[in-house]
C-alpha cells in the first residue's frame, strides 16, 4: 500500500529542501544510516539549519532506490554508502547524456533502433 507521503515527494521540487528526518521518511531510512552516509562522504548535506542537517530533495530517488537494495541484499553501512556513490554517478551521467542527445535531434532516436 503507498502512503500519501510518497506521493508528496513525487511531485517535489528538485530544487527544495528537507531536513534530515524528513529524507529519512521519505527514503525509509533511519536517522544513524543517514548521518553514516554523510561521514564516509556518499551523502552531501546542503548546509545547517538550526541543528539539522538540511539536503537537497533530488537526493531522494537514488536513496530510495539504496533502502530498496538494502533490504534485498541486506547490506551494511559502508556498502550501502558505497552503493549510493555509484547511483549518484549513474544519475548524473543518465542526465549527461540526456543533455547530449537533446543537443543532436535523431541521434537518441537511431542509437534507440540499434539496440
Amino acid at each position: 500500500m503507498t502512503d500519501a507521503y510518497e506521493f508528496e515527494w513525487i511531485s517535489l521540487d528538485t530544487r527544495e529542501t528537507l531536513s534530515a528526518v524528513e529524507l529519512c521518511r521519505a527514503c525509509n531510512l533511519n536517522l544513524g544510516d543517514l548521518h553514516e552516509m554523510v561521514e564516509y562522504g556518499s551523502l552531501v548535506p546542503l548546509g545547517v539549519e538550526g541543528e539539522d542537517q538540511v539536503f537537497a530533495a533530488e537526493c531522494i530517488g537514488p536513496l530510495r532506490e539504496l533502502s530498496k537494495l538494502r533490504l534485498d541484499l541486506d547490506l551494511d553501512q559502508f556498502t550501502m554508502a558505497l552503493v549510493l556513490g555509484y547511483l549518484n554517478r549513474i544519475s548524473a551521467l543518465e542526465q549527461q547524456l540526456k543533455s547530449l542527445q537533446a543537443q543532436t535531434p535523431g541521434q537518441g532516436d537511431e542509437a534507440q533502433r540499434d539496440a
